[in-house]
Parts: structure tokens; sequence; C-alpha cells
């Protein structure tokens, strides 16, 4: 079979709501990653076939192609198309995925997949409140439905408190998980390993001064069990807490994706070659749960142990999720997300595919390493998982 290969990965740094990246229009964000992939991999922007761009918030100035917009907002050429998708939290993912299809297919030799989420100016769940607001409509989930799995609606806390009572995780267990990604995130970024991977971004502040953009605003390098701790619950008797759930997000990421072809015809240098791609749907009630049964099919249908296994990135949407993941796969806790993850980098929605993605590349290059996997849970009870090697 064709093999598909990822020549450049780029993100932005994460902006906290309503912080640095409050005044970036979301197609200027990805367009800002598009334009760097491009520099990066040195290819003729001619040569881009596509751009599959992830985005759960398509409304507002997230509406009307997203896609499309961030290509017309970026130095590619009119002649490259786009597309937008939307697998929830796995959109930009699941660009990869995509991505990789249609090269290793042979329709396609170069296509770059992102996404970008502005969760500032385009709230989550926008889509949802506004015709509601405005009497249009009964919402997304028809009577049937809720009926068939006897909901009255379909809810990612409620699924984190399922997750956490089913495997008896404590407050202080999840807090404990939450304060290790802060300091793995802090780590990473005094170490410089963000450095590389990052796009930097020109920001204005009140006084009309410009600075650069260029660090996760959301990382806490004086967490502390205390300070998590003396957050509520958003249940009053659940375990779950804005401390240890992911944080709101503003950002764009992206790889470029390309053909053995490519690399030969435009002299494109390899970081890492795809070498797996899974994608499957469970319980839409619990939801979160996903990840370890798509887990297991990708180990199987690769032929890997997680022991192959070198680093793994799995979404800290709330961090009952990869505390699950970890007791039910077997996984070394040193491997998975080494640079921190959602809870203290953030969770820019259709975004994090390729954010994710990205870190991951640069870590396992940086880390001298092999094979990653990366995995995340996504609305309706979804998950994709995307394995990859590293090429040195």
């Amino acid at each position: 079979m064709p093999e598909a290969y990822i020549v450049a990965a780029a993100r932005t740094a994460g902006g906290k709501k309503g912080g640095s990246l409050k005044d970036w229009h979301p197609a200027d964000l990805g367009a800002k990653v598009l334009d760097s992939l491009v520099e990066r991999s040195g290819i003729d922007p001619k040569a881009v076939d596509d751009v599959i761009a992830g985005c759960v918030g398509q409304v507002g100035e997230q509406s009307f192609h997203i896609g499309r917009n961030m290509v017309m907002a970026s130095s590619l050429p009119d002649s490259v198309p786009a597309v937008s998708i939307d697998r929830q939290c796995g959109s930009s993912q699941q660009s990869v995925h995509f991505a990789a299809q249609a090269v290793m297919s042979g329709t396609q030799d170069v296509v770059i997949a992102c996404g970008v989420e502005s969760m500032t100016r385009v709230p989550m769940g926008l889509a949802v409140m506004l015709p509601m607001q405005a009497g249009i409509g009964t919402g997304p989930w028809p009577q049937s439905i809720k009926d068939r799995y006897g909901v009255t609606e379909f809810s990612q806390f409620t699924g984190a408190e399922m997750i956490a009572r089913n495997y008896q995780m404590s407050r202080e267990e999840l807090d404990a998980f939450a304060l290790e990604s802060h300091r793995r995130g802090a780590a990473a970024t005094e170490r410089g390993d963000f450095e590389a991977e990052i796009v930097p971004l020109t920001i204005v502040d009140a006084d009309g001064n410009e600075h650069s953009h260029a660090r996760d605003e959301g990382i806490r390098f004086d967490a502390s069990m205390e300070g998590l701790g003396s957050l509520k619950t958003l249940k009053p008797d659940g375990v779950i807490t804005a401390g240890n759930a992911s944080q709101i997000c503003d950002g764009a990421s992206g790889v470029m994706v390309v053909s053995e072809r490519a690399l030969k015809e435009h002299g494109l240098t390899p970081l890492a070659r795809i070498d797996h791609l899974t994608v499957t749907g469970g319980d839409p009630v619990i939801m979160l749960m996903e990840p370890i049964p798509a887990t297991r099919r990708a180990l199987e249908r690769s032929g890997r142990r997680i022991e192959d296994i070198d680093l793994y990135e799995v979404n800290e949407a709330f961090a009952p999720v990869p505390l699950a993941w970890l007791h039910e796969i077997g996984g070394d806790p040193e491997r998975l997300n080494v640079n921190g993850g959602a809870i203290s980098l953030g969770h820019p929605l259709g975004a994090s595919g390729t954010k994710l993605m990205t870190t991951l590349v640069h870590a396992l290059r940086k880390r001298g390493k092999r094979f990653g996997l990366q995995t995340m849970c996504e609305g309706g009870g979804i998950a994709n998982v995307t394995i990859i090697e590293a090429l040195h």
C-alpha cells in the first residue's frame, strides 16, 4: 500500500478565553498555520491539492466554510480547494485521516490537514443556543433519539462523572493528574520543547504595543493541590471541576501530508510516516470511553502492542478519560502526554487533533523515539486513533 508522510507540523500557542488571541479572527488564525506549513516544507503553494479543516463551532465567524476562508486569508493561491469537517473534538484528527487516505489512495499527493477554533469569539454550543433563543427548531436531538437512549440530553460532563464513578476515581486522584499536566506543560515550556512547533503571532495590547504570542497561556506554573482543591465541583455530588477538565482555548494547528511521489518531486524531508488509522463509535451517553475500544482495535489491526508505542497523546478532555484509558490499555504513565495536555495547554476543539499530532511528531523526534499513538474522545461516543512512526 502507498505510504503517507508528514513533512510539516505546526500550531499556534494556546490563548485563554478572552486572552491574547481574542482579537484574532479564526480564519486569520488558521491562515497563519497554513502559511507556516508551506514555509516549513518549502513546497510551491500551487502544489497543495486540498485543505481539510476541522472546526466544531461552524457558526458566526467560523461559518460560511471556515476551511475555504482560511485559504482565502492565507498566501495559498485561489486554486487550492478546501473542505470544512466536524467530528467534534476529533475534527482535525479526522482531517489527518482524510488527508492520509487521499494520499494513500493515489488520488492526491499534497494535502494539508488542519483545524481552528476561537472559543472566545465563537463560544462552545453557540450553534445550538442561537436557534433555540430565536425559537427556531427543537434542538439537535429528536424525541426518537431521547427515547432510544433514555435521556433528555447528551452531556460530556455527565459522561466524565460516569467514568469517574465507574472507576471509583476520587477528586484527589483527578486533581493530582491535573497538577501533573501543568507541571509537564510548564517543564516543556521552560525547556523550549514547544518552540519548534509554535507559530508566533503578533498581538496588540491595550496600549497599542505589539507583542509576540508564542507561549501557551493556560499553563499554571504555580499550580498546587491546594489551589485545585479549592475549586467547586460542577455538580454538588461530583468530582469534576474546571481544574481537572480541559481549558477553553483559542488556537489553530495543522500538518502537511504527502505521498512518496511528492517527497521526490518536491525534495521534501519527511518528519513522520503515518502507520495506522482507526475510527470507532460506541455508547453516546457515557460518550468519552470510546478511545479504549478504539485503541484496542488500532493495536490489533496494526499488529502492534502498547509496549511498542513510545509516546501516547490521549486528549485530556477530562482527567477521568486518560486515567481510564491507562487502566484499561495498560500503558505506561511516563509515556502519556509527556509535555502536558489539554488540562494545562488548552483544548481548542476543532484544532486539537492536529495540535496533539504536531506535539507528538516533535516530541518523538526530540526524544529520539519511534512510534506514537494519538486518540481522543469525541461527541456522540466516537474516537479516532492514529499511529505514526517518527523518521530521524
